[in-house]
């Protein structure tokens, strides 16, 4: 085997190492690659070896603090370091950028019978958040208020609309929006969500990036249908024929001033 080869399986074996349960694992697998020389090598590999896989465990908690602040409150430190670590071992990194990691949270959660039982509205919680994580990564959209003259010269049928970068909407059957807000923004306050959760009270978040930041807030009614419909590239005689409920006109103005929409374009 060539150095440069050498080099390439150690380094696999060191990423594999990273991310195995059982440190006595991880110490075998890197022991097939590098075999120290010197008088405590395996004390100092092992100790090093240690200190990655630490490293590791307290970035894939930090990252995941920092996407998941609500979650972080709800479930307490302690849980998350340990669903954390979890899901580092199950899901690692695949890119440079640690602000990309943490999609599949969600997902994982709903795997944890016993966690959903108790608080059943932990996953789509999460959803919400990792929404609001990404759409603050998203390029910054400019509007273009020029391009709003085209709802009056143009037919609905050759028209589209530019929503902001990020802009999704996600239903539950918990409210979400309430549960969220009222950790991020005190409104409402916890005592009203933990009611609305009682009540089982269902809410779509609709999370989009405004200027430089993330924003949230309740989908009106017919309003998670008539983004989708945009976002599919269809004309806004089409969006607004798949959703009859949606005031259009009442829409409209709210939606430039939070920064929903963008602008129009002729399609």
């Amino acid at each position: 085997m060539s150095a440069t080869s050498a080099l390439a399986a150690q380094q696999q074996a060191l990423l594999q190492a990273l991310y195995l349960p059982r440190h006595a694992d991880a110490i075998k697998i890197v022991a097939t690659h590098v075999r120290p020389e010197r008088a405590g090598g395996q004390n100092h590999l092992e100790r090093g070896l240690q200190a990655y896989r630490s490293n590791g465990h307290a970035l894939a908690q930090r990252v995941l603090s920092a996407a998941y602040p609500v979650l972080a409150q709800l479930m307490g430190e302690e849980n998350l370091e340990g669903l954390s670590r979890h899901f580092w071992q199950r899901q690692p990194p695949t890119r440079g950028d640690m602000a990309q990691w943490g999609a599949g949270f969600p997902a994982l959660l709903e795997t944890l019978s016993e966690l959903m039982q108790q608080e059943p509205y932990l996953a789509d919680v999460a959803r919400v958040e990792w929404a609001l994580h990404a759409a603050a990564t998203q390029a910054d959209g400019q509007t273009d208020l020029p391009s709003f003259a085209l709802l009056e010269s143009r037919d609905p049928t050759g028209l589209a609309l530019v929503l902001s970068p990020g802009a999704q909407c996600l239903p539950s059957v918990f409210p979400v929006v309430s549960i969220v807000r009222s950790h991020l923004a005190g409104e409402p306050t916890l005592e009203e969500a933990g009611a609305r959760v009682r009540m089982q009270m269902a809410e779509t978040a609709l999370v989009w990036r405004q200027g430089l930041k993330p924003a949230l807030r309740h989908a009106q009614a017919g309003e998670a249908v008539f983004i989708a419909a945009l976002q599919e590239n269809r004309s806004l005689a089409d969006s607004l024929s798949a959703t009859p409920e949606l005031d259009f006109q009442q829409w409209l103005v709210p939606a430039v001033h939070t920064g929903l929409l963008l602008g129009a374009r002729a399609l």
